[in-house]
């Protein structure tokens, strides 16, 4: 079986005030993780990679973020997020990084923990893969959320994310706006 590549962000392991603030249907934070790491491992194989786009956990112990890093199956990559301290960085990433521009399946991508509204390449069809809104952005045609309160609380691979793209409209505001001046005739 070939090596797959997904992406995620906004695990929180630990953080029992994201039960109600994102309303995660789990009864307490030990329920919360346990699902996450089971989601997350019904996906994943040994050898895939995924990258998380930033909050791996926010007020979990030392110990309970190895414990729960070690049980999360594949090669793991941090893009950092806001709530990523020591005890994350910590961790045995095979990368970190505050944003990466990668190529996955021939697909240029940029990978950060925020949203953002122009990035590199989106002209010439970069994708980009963000977190930190917990759904609260919506999609365009180039960029999504890739956090677990979108996904089912696992991981997404790339084809899940592009079928979801493929069903959003919208295009990207920067896009949109280089489209008119191109009809124009504006690149004086």
């Amino acid at each position: 079986m070939t090596n797959r590549t997904f992406f995620t962000a906004d695990t929180h392991f630990g953080h029992r005030g994201v039960l109600g603030m994102c309303q995660r249907p789990f009864t307490d934070i030990e329920e919360h993780d346990a699902a996450l790491v089971a989601a997350w491992n019904a996906v994943v194989g040994p050898c895939d990679t995924v990258w998380h786009l930033g909050d791996f956990a926010l007020g979990a112990s030392s110990e309970r973020c190895a414990d729960l890093f070690r049980r999360l199956r594949g090669r793991k990559r941090l893009v950092r997020g806001n709530h990523d301290r020591k005890r994350v960085l910590e961790l045995a990433w095979e990368s970190q990084d505050d944003i990466a521009s990668v190529v996955v399946e021939g697909q240029r991508l940029i990978l950060c923990h925020y949203g953002m509204r122009a990035w590199p390449g989106a002209f010439r069809g970069a994708l980009h893969l963000y977190g930190h809104t917990h759904g609260l952005l919506p999609d365009t045609a180039q960029s999504c959320d890739v956090g677990v309160d979108r996904w089912g609380y696992r991981p997404a691979s790339l084809e899940e994310i592009r079928e979801r793209m493929a069903a959003t409209p919208d295009v990207p505001e920067e896009i949109r706006l280089g489209r008119a001046m191109e009809a124009e005739g504006g690149d004086d």
